[in-house]
């Protein structure tokens, strides 16, 4: 069965976009994976096709509607049963490695885009829909988002990258910043490719290069050491904290 992305959103046009070039499009012209879109004001019920109402309470903006939402959403679960239904919200849950390669090893995912000030609370108290985000920060609506994720999980699928181990040894895969890398010319700029990189021997390389991951997840992303090494943060400052928690 070929992977299946259905997106629902008010801009259908944007689609596959960037999705449609380098390794996700190769593989959607091949059938690795496939694309629909579907228009949210197709489900709008008034001669207008309004999708969305002033928020609720006040406030600058407008707020999509969870009826019509719904209606698009009741629709894509009766004709993909089973199949994962996201939506991409800064209020969602962290988007991940762990949560892609899980997306990517189901029989594909549907996405809701959202726009405006969000989406009415009360879809997601209603529907199976899981809200995720793909960072701390805030995008014009929910469909580039939506393209990070699914660019994410279809480089994952069987075919899409060259070499089966291409997405092994990568950030975030086993917790870790994934390594430098360098390549010809040996010297450029007065900086030359570290020895040790032209030793040919594998495992002083490889020491290296697991060496080289914890030092730069380390100093650059001390959440991840934390979450998933155990190591205490660092002050920003490089002080340590002595055994009451004073900084030293």
């Amino acid at each position: 069965m070929t992977w299946t992305a259905s997106v629902l959103t008010l801009y259908p046009e944007m689609f596959p976009g960037p999705l449609g070039v380098s390794l996700a499009g190769r593989a959607l012209q091949d059938g690795l994976w496939s694309l629909e879109t579907v228009q949210i004001r197709d489900f709008a019920t008034d001669r207008h096709r309004s999708v969305d109402d002033t928020p609720a309470g006040g406030g600058a903006g407008m707020v999509m509607r969870a009826d019509v939402l719904a209606a698009a959403v009741d629709d894509m679960l009766e004709r993909r049963p089973g199949v994962p239904m996201l939506a991409m919200t800064p209020r969602g849950r962290p988007l991940t490695q762990a949560m892609v390669r899980e997306l990517a090893a189901g029989p594909g995912l549907s996405v809701l885009c959202g726009r405006f000030e969000g989406i009415d609370e009360r879809l997601f108290e209603a529907r199976p829909v899981v809200p995720v985000s793909i960072g701390d920060y805030v995008l014009s609506g929910g469909e580039t988002a939506a393209m990070v994720l699914l660019d994410a999980c279809v480089r994952l699928l069987p075919g899409v990258m060259g070499a089966p181990t291409s997405g092994e040894e990568e950030s975030f895969e086993a917790g870790l910043l994934e390594y430098p890398h360098y390549t010809r010319p040996q010297e450029w700029e007065g900086r030359t490719i570290p020895e040790v990189l032209r030793s040919g021997d594998h495992a002083k390389i490889a020491a290296w290069r697991k060496a080289r991951a914890v030092e730069d997840t380390r100093s650059r992303r001390p959440d991840l050491m934390e979450r998933h090494w155990g190591a205490p943060r660092q002050p920003p400052s490089g002080e340590r904290q002595d055994d009451e928690g004073e900084l030293t």
